[in-house]
């Protein structure tokens, strides 16, 4: 990477706010781009940590005393398979060969029911069930639940337009003892949501789309599966990562990218220049930059301090945005001390469980590699919308608090070999509904020359991060060069 260079050129200049996964992908497409179009930039990605990488973070350790090494990680630990853009960044940095998907498991999720891991029957899509048998056979859902969720096969597609939150559209379509049982474990557990709240166009559009073209999610959801594309004769895995984990695509995109990178800096103000869609970054070393397009990937309540003196509307704006706070806390344990075995590799627990932990993944069965023979990884997931009182305990406390949790769901004796708490103070935006609406009234206000992107915005997920980034890259540099061949004429 690029050093800092104190050599002024007259290349148009882009600016990136925050190295996360948004910034980084849009620093390496803005240099590919410009590389492909002929037009030379500069780009300086700005960084108020000591570290790139965002939520993305992960720990190698290498264990003196056992062969391998165990890979930890404190954020996301896979992205899903469906959506293309996190895997084609992987391709583009030349580590494609390092994908591979989660090992095979039948079945592969848990759902606490009364105290105990039950399985998700087998041909369950998200929360709908496409093989009857299974699901019959299943104690998850009682006799009339499962009836009532029948119901979706007759009960008419909703005409209206307009948004509802994934709560009303799971008790419409299948009742409310699905919506207890399975999709708020399920499905709010991966945004940390609230389903009473959450937006179900921003966050689950394929349900309104199956609704409308099927009449039925249940037979929309049997008619995907048999699409579905097969590995070996086996449904293709769902989920992605890479070998040494995602940590792996922040160490390429850090090697590979030019662009000037200032870590441990913090911007203080954005003022417009006299020149149309230039900017001057205030800097808290008291020096500042110049912009003639700036990428802002921080998050929302951040972004509305930078543009509060600029675009107070705006401001405004983006603070509503709400955010909750999360935290990962890991154990590695000696697989003899799971003494309540399960073929899987993780248990959703549903709020009425009453638990103090949100879920929890064997994270070293879910991908190989990630731990020593005779050793286990287990990250349990706390805080978010459900348990945010958790966020203020310590981390010796939370982690006593999912020892104990852990030790009744799935029988762990013994004390860890090691613990790992890693906190994510306000890093979950949520997408509630109008979040759609929400965010097309933000993008009017934005002044020319700024460009947003982020997990606030267009989806929260490590694909839709790099999408957002690539998007507005391309974009900038057909500005910049569309704007320096007006001024050649």
């Amino acid at each position: 990477m690029a050093g800092l260079s104190e050599h002024l050129d007259d290349r148009p200049h882009v600016v990136v706010i925050g190295g996360g996964i948004t910034g980084l992908s849009a620093a390496f497409y803005l240099e590919r781009a410009a590389q492909a179009s002929g037009q030379p930039i500069r780009c300086t990605i700005i960084e108020r940590d000591s570290r790139l990488g965002g939520k993305i973070r992960t720990e190698r350790l290498s264990d003196p005393d056992l062969a391998g090494e165990y890979v930890i990680e404190g954020g996301p630990d896979s992205f899903v398979a469906q959506k293309p853009w996190a895997a084609e960044l992987a391709r583009d940095l030349g580590i494609a060969d390092m994908l591979h998907g989660s090992e095979p498991a039948t079945p592969a999720t848990y759902v606490l029911c009364n105290g105990k891991p039950q399985p998700l029957p087998e041909g369950t899509m998200l929360i709908v069930p496409t093989r009857f048998g299974p699901f019959a056979r299943s104690p998850l859902i009682s006799p009339l639940g499962k009836l009532r969720m029948a119901l979706d096969l007759i009960i008419p597609a909703r005409q209206a337009e307009s948004d509802e939150s994934l709560a009303d559209f799971i008790r419409r379509r299948l009742g409310r003892e699905a919506l207890d049982r399975l999709a708020e474990p399920l499905m709010s557990g991966i945004h940390s949501a609230e389903c009473e709240r959450q937006s179900l166009l921003a966050t689950f559009p394929r349900f309104r789309d199956t609704e409308r073209r099927y009449g039925s999610i249940i037979r929309g959801m049997i008619a995907a599966r048999k699409n579905a594309p097969r590995k070996n004769g086996r449904e293709s895995t769902p989920f992605m990562t890479i070998r040494g984990g995602v940590g792996t695509l922040i160490d390429a995109l850090s090697s590979q990218i030019q662009a000037t990178v200032l870590l441990g800096r913090s911007v203080t103000a954005i003022e417009q220049t006299a020149d149309a869609g230039r900017y001057q970054i205030q800097l808290d070393t008291g020096t500042s930059i110049f912009s003639d397009a700036l990428i802002v990937t921080s998050p929302a309540y951040i972004t509305a301090d930078l543009v509060q003196q600029l675009a107070p509307n705006l401001a405004a704006a983006l603070r509503e945005l709400r955010y909750v706070s999360t935290a990962t806390v890991t154990l590695c344990v000696r697989e003899a001390d799971i003494t309540r075995k399960l073929g899987g590799y993780g248990v959703i627990i549903p709020r009425g469980e009453n638990r103090r932990i949100n879920a929890c993944t064997i994270s070293s069965r879910k991908f190989a590699g990630r731990a020593p023979v005779g050793y286990a990884l287990i990250r349990a997931f706390v805080g978010g919308s459900r348990t945010p009182e958790a966020l203020e305990l310590s981390d010796e406390q939370l982690v006593t608090l999912v020892q104990t949790e852990l030790r009744d769901i799935l029988g762990i004796s013994g004390t860890p070999r090691f613990t790992r708490v890693y906190r994510w103070e306000r890093g979950n935006p949520q997408y509630d509904v109008g979040h759609i609406e929400r965010i097309a009234a933000i993008e009017r206000q934005v002044p020319e020359g700024i460009h947003l992107a982020g997990a606030a915005y267009h989806g929260v997920g490590i694909p839709d991060c790099v999408r957002q980034g690539r998007t507005i890259a391309e974009l900038v540099v057909g500005k910049i060069a569309a704007s320096v061949d007006q001024d050649v004429l």
